[in-house]
């Protein structure tokens, strides 16, 4: 049974009631819509309109039994008189003609003395091999998994891998480029495990100096260093039982790697200044934009912490890789925003699509996150215009990809390049290069440029 604060309606009245059920019915997905006791009907989602091909300002105020013209079903009779319906197969109309076969849950609504008061009502499609009905959804549906959103069959994959071996203590090593989203596949490692009641802790081991690093991840005693005036927890201590999440770990300098590779091999490590070994339990979950294969040959990194930390490798495809993923993940964020208000984009203007689909996204999914952030803050109005979109897209072509870059250059002279057609612009040369902010203004201290 779904449980709930006696605070929940002082909150829906702060919120809003209509407000929240919109909400609830575009994170369901499928068909939602809700009628009166009259059957008229009240609210209809947006997936509502997608698949069956109505709009709400066609069906909003009219008959249901007008809208959701079944072929074999009483779609208003069978709840009124059985309360609650779960996944009856029934077959209906499209709007551009044709029918959909669909499954149809409803729980309805009484009043005070028994009289049918309404209900909410959702349909979902039910596939069925080789049938091709107007209106039909893709068969590349698109899956949600802990924040993540695709149609893309490689990321489909990769949540399946997850949710594997989320059952077993396996260390993951997360590869993917900046802002494909790898914190969400740690926490989704962390969620779908065993652990899920315990911490989950991450720290970016590109963001601190090497003492600062060592402290930070194995604790340190009270006078180790000056100005250690108390002990200090570290993450693997406060992490004990849960997960650890180590992004960037190939910026993890070398004399840190031996202490991270005897936690992995014996669960033990002993705190800065300390003399005295601790013991813990935590899963490591490892995440890098580069190769530590290549990191291994340069000789930065070791290559025994290497095969520690990839046991378990997923990949993350980059967003230019999944292009039927722009337009869905650009729907999501806009509807994020769009009950948030004041502004509520309705359509997309042909030429802004244009451009955002052609884009290269070297920032990826946070780019694009953004991005539709950037056209809700200047923007006006419920379309969404190229004016609306950052300068970059309304510029001449942009800057080469790291692809583009000659790899036969050594790495001071591919930061150079690189800021070079950037137009000392230090965001999109590091994403030129797939290197974080933080990786990129160290390298660019390291060689003096």
């Amino acid at each position: 049974m779904t449980q709930f604060s006696p605070f929940l309606n002082r909150w829906l009245s702060a919120v809003g009631p209509d407000r929240a059920l919109s909400t609830l019915a575009e994170l369901l997905g499928g068909a939602v819509f809700a009628v009166n006791a009259q059957g008229e009907i009240l609210l209809w989602s947006r997936g509502a309109e997608r698949l069956l091909g109505f709009s709400g300002e066609q069906v909003l105020g009219k008959p249901c039994g007008s809208v959701i013209r079944c072929r074999d079903h009483d779609v208003r009779g069978s709840v009124t008189h059985e309360g609650r319906i779960y996944g009856i197969p029934i077959e209906v109309e499209h709007a551009k003609g044709g029918t959909l076969r669909v499954k149809r849950s409803a729980q309805a609504f009484f009043d005070a003395q028994g009289r049918f008061a309404g209900a909410i009502e959702t349909l979902w499609p039910e596939t069925e091999p080789g049938r091709k009905d107007v209106g039909a959804p893709p068969a590349n549906e698109a899956e949600v998994f802990h924040g993540l959103i695709t149609r893309d069959p490689a990321l489909k994959q990769a949540f399946q891998v997850i949710r594997n071996v989320a059952e077993t203590d396996a260390t993951v090593l997360i590869r993917g480029e900046s802002g494909t989203g790898k914190e969400l596949v740690a926490q989704a490692l962390h969620e779908e495990s065993h652990r899920r009641n315990r911490p989950f802790l991450a720290i970016n081991c590109a963001t601190l100096s090497a003492s600062l690093l060592e402290s930070e991840l194995f604790g340190h005693v009270r006078g180790a260093f000056t100005g250690a005036v108390k002990d200090h927890q570290g993450l693997f201590k406060r992490a004990d039982g849960g997960t650890l999440f180590l992004d960037e770990v190939a910026e993890l300098p070398l004399e840190l790697q031996a202490k991270l590779l005897r936690v992995l091999q014996e669960k033990t490590f002993i705190p800065v200044g300390g003399d005295h070994p601790i013991t813990v339990d935590v899963r490591i979950v490892a995440a890098t934009h580069r190769s530590l294969r290549e990191e291994v040959k340069a000789g930065r990194f070791r290559e025994d912490l290497m095969y520690r930390l990839r046991v378990v490798p997923i990949f993350l495809p980059p967003l230019r890789a999944r292009r039927q993923d722009i337009g869905l993940l650009l729907q999501h964020f806009i509807d994020r925003h769009n009950v948030q208000g004041p502004r509520r984009i309705q359509n997309i203007e042909p030429e802004a699509m244009r451009v955002l689909l052609d884009y290269h996204w070297p920032g990826n999914v946070r780019e694009l996150q953004n991005v539709v952030e950037y056209a809700f803050a200047v923007g006006r109005g419920d379309v969404l215009q190229l004016d609306d979109l950052p300068p970059e897209f309304r510029e001449e072509p942009l800057s080469p990809p790291v692809a583009d870059l000659p790899t036969t250059e050594n790495e001071a002279d591919r930061i150079r390049r690189a800021l070079a057609s950037a137009h000392g612009h230090i965001d999109r040369a590091a994403r030129m290069l797939g290197m974080s902010r933080a990786t990129f203004w160290r390298k660019r201290k390291k060689y003096g440029l």
